[in-house]
């Protein structure tokens, strides 16, 4: 199996960072703000691998740094240190070594993002199929024909419901908009998409299908993800290997089931406990 993402010692910090922000937060601080400078301390040296078709997880309370690291990855803001390499056929990108021009290459053709929050992909004053026609058009595709014909294509494969294809994304329920947010994704067949909190909000049932798609896409389409969570059942149903946040500092990793029948870490022993 082949690597698609590297990623080695990424940092996040959020302030003006002291000497004493790295020995004085994490874990065994019980915090992620620094108490010399106020700065807070979102990741801090955390390294990874993911490889082709591979989900992995990334898991954590609220403040664990989990989706700081998926919006570097992403381009949406900027390290305070470290490195990430994406590696396709015979090319490497040093992720936080390109100009803005490249990074939204990367970000328009090669990735995808589906957000907790569909207020911050999505377009809510043109349609479903106009999100999506959005994407299309940044990655080169101007045939309106072939726009709308792939359109209603990645609207059926996420299960949407086509006679609505032209209505505008504030009519839908929350299941529906994170329908059309994955479509989206999806439109420029990426190998790797980042789901952050997809099914938080979201009702059980909703969460169920949701769910669900993501897992059979995945299988039909064979790309990569990494899915960022504190839903365990999420981890559980999609992941072969898991990453264990808190309070910016990685904790635990391994396979995803070794993690959830035998956690070794007291902090991934109370998510467990606490899930049961």
């Amino acid at each position: 199996m082949n690597k698609i993402l590297e990623v080695r010692n990424l940092t996040k910090i959020y302030g003006s960072n002291c000497p004493q922000c790295f020995t004085s937060t994490g874990p065994e601080a019980n915090t992620n703000i620094c108490p010399y400078c106020k700065s807070i301390v979102a990741a801090f040296n955390v390294s990874f691998d993911l490889y082709q078709g591979e989900i992995l997880g990334i898991m954590g309370e609220s403040g664990s740094g989990k989706s700081s690291l998926v919006k570097m990855l992403y381009f949406d803001e900027a390290p305070t240190q470290g490195s990430a390499s994406f590696f396709e056929k015979n090319k490497t990108y040093d992720l936080f070594a390109l100009n803005s021009a490249q990074a939204m290459w990367l970000r328009n053709h090669r990735f995808g993002m589906v957000y907790q929050n569909p207020h911050l992909a999505l377009n809510f004053q043109v349609s479903a199929g106009g999100n999506i026609a959005e994407r299309l058009l940044v990655s080169d595709c101007i045939n309106y024909t072939k726009i709308r014909d792939r359109s209603k294509t990645l609207l059926a494969r996420t299960e949407f419901l086509i006679e609505r294809i032209d209505e505008l994304p504030k009519n839908f329920s929350g299941g529906m908009q994170q329908r059309v947010q994955i479509a989206r994704a999806l439109a420029t067949e990426p190998p790797l998409l980042f789901l952050d909190e997809v099914t938080t909000g979201l009702d059980l049932s909703v969460q169920a299908k949701i769910l669900d798609l993501i897992l059979e896409l995945q299988q039909q389409l064979k790309v990569a993800m990494i899915v960022v969570t504190h839903d365990l059942g999420v981890i559980r149903l999609l992941t072969s290997r898991t990453i264990v946040m808190k309070y910016g500092r990685v904790v635990e990793s391994g396979l995803t089931d070794q993690i959830l029948e035998d956690p070794q870490h007291s902090y991934t022993q109370q998510l467990v406990a606490s899930a049961l």
